[in-house]
């Protein structure tokens, strides 16, 4: 955020700070939380890159077009073991999701 509109919205009487703050997420929960969106975004730009739909995708997970659009919306239904496993079935190798984790 830029460091002058920061200062308007406090003077303004707001408090203005950082998800985790927000949330009240410890480091360890911050770092899971960032590496779920990290996998999801993976998720959906292989997905893309792919030309599949959620629903040619669902198929080839043997799950539900509603359950991918979950993935790659890091519902917190979803873990991150389910988001990796989706990246290998749609053929990511381990240093693509690897590298997807490390950002």
């Amino acid at each position: 955020m830029e460091s002058r509109k920061r200062k308007r919205l406090e003077a303004a009487g707001w408090r203005v700070g950082t998800v985790q703050e927000f949330l009240g997420l410890n480091e360890a929960e911050s770092a899971y939380a960032e590496t779920k969106l990290r996998l999801a975004k993976a998720l959906a730009e292989r997905r893309a890159r792919r030309k599949l739909t959620q629903v040619n995708a669902a198929k080839m997970l043997k799950s539900s077009q509603s359950r991918v659009a979950k993935m790659e919306a890091a519902d917190a239904s979803v873990s991150a073991d389910l988001l990796i496993r989706a990246l290998f079935r749609l053929g990511a190798t381990p240093r693509e999701v690897a590298k997807a984790i490390a950002g």
